[in-house]
Order: C-alpha cells, then structure tokens, then sequence
C-alpha cells in the first residue's frame, strides 16, 4: 500500500477512510458466510458477557492493533487485485477472482487473530463512535510511520 496514499487518507480522516472500509466490509460481508467452517466460535470470556453491542471502552488496546493490522492487510490486498477484477472478461471469472480475493482477505483478518464478525464490528464501531475512530486513526498513523 502507498504510504503517501494512507496519510492523505489520515489527514482526511473521516469520510473517505470509513467509507473505504466499509465498501470493503460490504463487499466481504455477503461472502463471509459462505466461507466459514462449521467449527464453533471461541466463546468471549466469562467476566465479560456479549450484550451484542460494543463501546469503545470495551475494547482492549491489542484488539484495536490486530484490526488496524488486519484492515491495512485488507484494504492493501484488494488494491492489488482490483486490476484483475476490473480486466476479468466474464462473470464467471470475475466471481471466481471475487471468491479468491475474498478467501484471501478473511485468512488475512484471521491471521490477525480476529473473526471476520470481530473485524466486520469494530469497523462499524470505528464509523459510529468518534472516540473509537481516533483510536483507530491513531494506530493508523503509528502503523504507516
């Protein structure tokens, strides 16, 4: 990824950087289904029930490193392949390129250590919460200096 690219993109923070994400997230989203294995999700630890919401405060600090590990990997892969997407000739190998990056991206999140829901949630919570999205810029801007 173009390190010139992503401080413009911090020093813009808001709208292109979420929007960017979140075009990713809903393109992963459809297919993350279809990609999972029927082995059962790490249950979250007992001193800390899923009320099915998060807030920013809830989230550890190494949680908030793996999804800006994650995202940059991520958001740097589909800029890589985009060109293949763009020349693919027909539908079928469009969707076949569509379902490779897409495998590749979730084993990116994972290698992250975070699901794909996980990674999906946090980037949500990045758009909502303004307290959370500096966090997240913060570690951006540490991540690409």
């Amino acid at each position: 990824m173009d390190i010139q690219a992503i401080r413009a993109v911090l020093k813009g923070f808001g709208s292109w950087m979420w929007a960017a994400g979140l075009a990713i997230a809903l393109w992963l989203s459809p297919l993350a289904a279809q990609t999972q294995t029927p082995a059962p999700a790490p249950e979250p630890p007992a001193s800390a029930p899923h009320t099915g919401t998060l807030s920013s405060g809830d989230i550890p600090s190494e949680k908030v490193s793996q999804f800006v590990r994650a995202y940059l990997a991520v958001v740097s892969l589909v800029e890589a392949r985009e060109g293949e997407l763009q020349s693919a000739e027909t539908e079928i190998e469009y969707q076949r390129l569509a379902q490779a990056i897409h495998t590749e991206a979730m084993a990116t999140i994972r290698s992250a250590d975070l699901t794909p829901q996980e990674y999906l949630q946090l980037l949500e919570l990045a758009k909502v919460d303004p307290d959370f999205g500096e966090r997240i810029a913060t570690q951006l801007q540490e991540a690409i200096n």
